[in-house]
């Protein structure tokens, strides 16, 4: 629990390798619980902007490979009585962050530096962008910036963090991870330490539907499509289709105008 101070139960004995009702019962016994964290800022000025008419994908789509679909949303570190904001791009079937930036306010150019990060680490570029509706996101840069390299646009329905969950999921416990970000002295020390938090998460930390850290899940999916797609399979707690040599495996019946809702 002391180096992975945000594993519940589950986590704790995925890398003990015990039973979780057994875990479950010496953490409440001990009174083992893992950190929590406070809310984080809204922004007013999204409230009344008008709705933008993209689907979202998201409901419909599961992806079965990498850069297929990639999710983007990004989160406010408190520090020293302002903030820092940390976006980040991540691929939605391996879990890995791709992407991300940090700056002390939260232009367009933040979230743009966080994709062209993702594009360039990743050597690819996803079939799909999902994100809210906030006005970074909506921008005409960003949006021109996603279609001057071909990629659909998805978008959750305003006021609707659920329909990216992924990313809410990620964040909260990112934040409890990072710990308390008053006991850096500087900004470059922040920088410095979410770097190296966003490389914990990828390389070493367990993920819950993966059970094992998103590099490792690439890593085993590409060994695996190496030795023939038919030999391909997901981990143990994964929900995906197969791969069937379209990426867009998971989507039924893909939009022909990804502005339009699906039908």
């Amino acid at each position: 629990m002391r180096e992975h101070p945000g594993y519940g139960h589950r986590r704790v004995a995925t890398a003990l390798g015990i039973n979780r009702k057994r875990i479950r019962r010496v953490m409440k016994l001990v009174g083992l619980k893992p950190a929590r964290r406070a809310k984080t800022p809204r922004k007013p000025g999204d409230i009344d902007r008008a709705p933008q008419s993209f689907a979202d994908i998201t409901r419909i789509f599961s992806p079965c490979a990498p850069e297929v679909l990639w999710v983007s949303d990004f989160t406010f570190i408190p520090f020293h009585g302002g903030h820092v904001h940390l976006p980040t791009v991540k691929d939605r079937f391996t879990r890995e962050i791709l992407g991300f930036a940090i700056m002390t306010s939260h232009p367009t150019e933040l979230i743009e530096k966080a994709l062209q990060m993702a594009l360039s680490s990743s050597g690819a570029v996803p079939d799909w962008f999902h994100s809210d509706q906030g006005s970074e996101y909506t921008s005409e840069e960003f949006l021109a910036l996603l279609d001057s390299n071909g990629v659909r646009i998805s978008m959750s329905p305003k006021a609707s963090p659920w329909r990216n969950g992924s990313q809410e999921s990620f964040f909260d416990r990112f934040k409890i991870e990072f710990g308390d970000p008053d006991r850096f002295e500087t900004i470059a020390e922040v920088v410095e330490a979410l770097a190296q938090q966003i490389a914990y998460y990828n390389d070493h930390r367990i993920h819950s539907a993966l059970r094992m850290p998103p590099r490792k899940f690439r890593q085993q999916w590409e060994h695996q499509k190496s030795r023939g797609a038919a030999k391909l399979t997901s981990p143990p707690a994964v929900v995906h289709s197969r791969l069937r040599g379209d990426r867009s495996c998971g989507l039924s019946s893909p939009p022909m105008d990804n502005r339009s809702p699906p039908t």
